[in-house]
């Protein structure tokens, strides 16, 4: 029974040391987890920097899995290549090796008029604690809570660390001779390092607890340096899994590359021992050393350093390895950057607002494209119909919606993080802007069923019903360009031109509505075919109205009076007797309208908005009209 409660207490001494470890680490990337990814976008291509960026990184979080987890975040986002993501996994491998350096502290052995005295890990652990819990009780502020956290994990770390090693001084002879049975049996060492570690789930622990293993029994190079070589290739076990969950090929590949890297690794430790034994560099002197604590820290920098400096230039041969094991996946030509945006939607940037918001808005700039894109398909299905772009059209439509559907949640999910008002405006401005395109696809698509339902019938429009919709799209290009063109340029000027051009587009709509009511009445057109053709012309009307919230929004950005009150900025502007305004909707009406006039009928047919000659030519509406309607809308 003592065994069993012996090891209890050292698990009880490994848990110490696991919590301890993470609040440290959580407290550290909570005061620098910003200022960590921004400093990872900035990374060159040249793998040197991201080899020191990333061994920085991994020092001052202690953990090179977290720090590859977030390097795996931005490959997703497109802040970082997988290329450049390469340097960064090398150096994330040697700065988790400070851990140890760290740990070794606890073989420090002084009298107490020494100041190394007070770096034992004896004094060290509590006063850590000491500090730690006066910050988070007293001074009770979001940067002091931080560092009060580092510092309580740091004291419980080493409190852990203190516990396993009076454990472990107690099974003595017991660890001695399990320690020599990896003395000639390097194979089992290895993979008892890789298991180990697996399980565990950081090498820093395991390389702590055989440093506490050291200063309490002391252990040889023989006997654990094949343990060591192990724990760096189950150091990628936990990496690979954490960072490979519901990951894209792009992030997949940086995850495989630390194991790849690894698995270099612990072939050039393997090699470097076989040399050092043949040619006396390491002779039996040192073969047999008994390694302290700072022996193994020593041991595992070594292991991790010398690797990483010398195999640095290969990162092409590895980028090359790892492409080839994980393939890019099969997608259509045109949804690659669609997809792209979408995988960039990463969970791991929400701590970082604004990046995350930059990830929006590019996933929203492709679903302006694909939801005009669908818009053109459908025109074109109008009067070059292949049963092919029907199926496309449902493609995109089905990547318009997840793109909505998974932008929606990742905003969600951002919201808690979002503090700052620039930030939270940005974020409500994207929404609108997302459900305004993802719109805009739905419509397109009721212009194909539209228009495949009428081709199942065997019934087509008539050659002035097909000219008539032609103009009307034609201004829908129009004002999807101007709108699509003011949000990707942040042009307010641009956007000030769609709401004239939708006035003109509603107008245009209801005058070919009583135009085409004409031709059924009088037996000029089928019914059947009349109600494709308003159901058309109703999607091209919805289709303005949508583009015209996406200006209207874009105003708000530069008018905080217009945020919450659109619908009346709309009214009144449409009442008013605004110069600027009433130019550019006579401009489009004289433009749209002037088309519509060359397109004979039958007879004379009034309208509000137009009327007919006998002759067949339509009578322009005068500006003195134009303002009686906008008046006799306001009352």
């Amino acid at each position: 029974m003592q065994i069993f409660y012996q090891a209890i207490a050292f698990l009880g001494g490994l848990a110490m040391f696991l919590y301890g470890m993470q609040v440290m680490g959580d407290g550290l990337k909570s005061m620098s987890g910003s200022a960590m990814k921004n400093a990872l976008a900035k990374v060159t291509a040249k793998p040197a920097l991201g080899f020191l960026l990333g061994m920085i990184v991994a020092c001052v979080i202690q953990s090179s899995t977290a720090t590859i987890v977030i390097t795996v975040g931005l490959v997703g986002a497109g802040l970082l290549t997988f290329h450049q993501s390469i340097g960064i996994v090398l150096g994330a491998n040697v700065g988790t090796a400070i851990t140890a350096q760290i740990i070794r502290l606890m073989d420090v052995s002084s009298g107490t008029d020494s100041l190394l005295y007070f770096f034992k890990a004896d004094n060290l652990a509590p006063l850590s604690l000491i500090i730690g819990i006066v910050l988070i009780m007293f001074v009770r502020n979001g940067s002091s809570k931080n560092t009060g956290s580092i510092a309580c994990g740091f004291g419980v770390l080493f409190m852990g660390l203190i516990y396993m090693s009076d454990v472990v001084s107690g099974f003595g002879e017991s660890l001695s001779h399990l320690l020599t049975a990896f003395e000639n049996n390097y194979f089992l060492g290895f993979l008892a390092g890789v298991g180990v570690t697996g399980v565990v789930q950081s090498s820093s622990a395991v390389v702590g607890i055989i440093q506490s293993i050291a200063s309490s029994v002391g252990v040889t190079f023989k006997g654990i340096f094949a343990v060591v070589i192990g724990v760096n290739i189950g150091d990628c076990i936990t990496t690979y899994i954490v960072s490979r969950i519901g990951a894209k090929a792009s992030q997949r590949r940086t995850a495989v590359v630390h194991v790849v890297y690894n698995v270099f690794a612990a072939a050039l430790c393997i090699l470097l021992v076989i040399i050092g034994r043949s040619t006396g560099i390491i002779n039996e002197a040192l073969w047999t050393k008994t390694l302290n604590s700072g022996g193994v820290a020593n041991l595992h920098g070594f292991f991790r350093l010398v690797p990483a400096v010398t195999l640095l230039p290969l990162t092409k041969l590895f980028e090359r390895i790892t492409v080839k094991l994980v393939p890019d996946e099969p997608v259509h030509e045109e949804d690659v950057n669609a997809l792209a945006a979408l995988d960039a939607l990463d969970e791991r940037l929400l701590n970082s607002p604004a990046l995350a918001l930059d990830q929006v808005r590019r996933v929203v700039i492709e679903m302006s494209e694909i939801a005009i894109h669908n818009f053109d398909a459908c025109v074109k299905q109008l009067y070059e119909y292949d049963p092919y772009r029907d199926e496309r059209i449902e493609q995109r439509e089905t990547l318009l919606d997840t793109m909505a559907d998974n932008t929606n949640k990742y905003v969600v999910a951002l919201s808690p993080h979002v503090s700052l008002a620039k930030d939270t405006r940005e974020q409500n401005f994207l929404i609108k802007l997302l459900i305004c395109y993802e719109r805009i696809g739905d419509l397109a698509v009721n212009i194909s069923h539209d228009i495949a339902a009428l081709r199942a019938e065997n019934l087509m429009f008539s050659a002035n019903g097909m000219e008539e919709l032609k103009i009307a799209i034609n201004a829908d290009y129009e004002i999807l360009e101007l709108a699509t063109r003011a949000f990707k340029e942040n042009d307010i000027q641009i956007a000030k031109q769609v709401e004239p051009l939708e006035e003109v587009i509603d107008d245009l709509i209801e005058d070919m509505n009583g135009r085409h009511v004409y031709r059924m009445v009088n037996q000029l057109c089928n019914p059947i075919r009349g109600i494709y053709f308003q159901s058309i012309l109703t999607n091209l009307e919805h289709v303005s109205d949508k583009c015209s919230d996406v200006a209207v929004h874009l105003l708000g950005r530069a008018d905080d009076s217009i945020i919450g009150s659109e619908h009346n900025y709309v009214h009144e502007l449409h009442h008013s007797n605004n110069e600027e305004y009433m130019a550019m909707y006579n401009d489009g009406y004289r433009k749209y309208f002037d088309e519509l006039g060359a397109i004979p009928v039958t007879r004379a047919l009034d309208t509000d908005c137009n009327s007919v000659d006998s002759k067949g030519a339509a009578k322009k509406k005068p500006v003195s009209r134009i303002n009686a309607k906008l008046r006799s809308k306001q009352s």
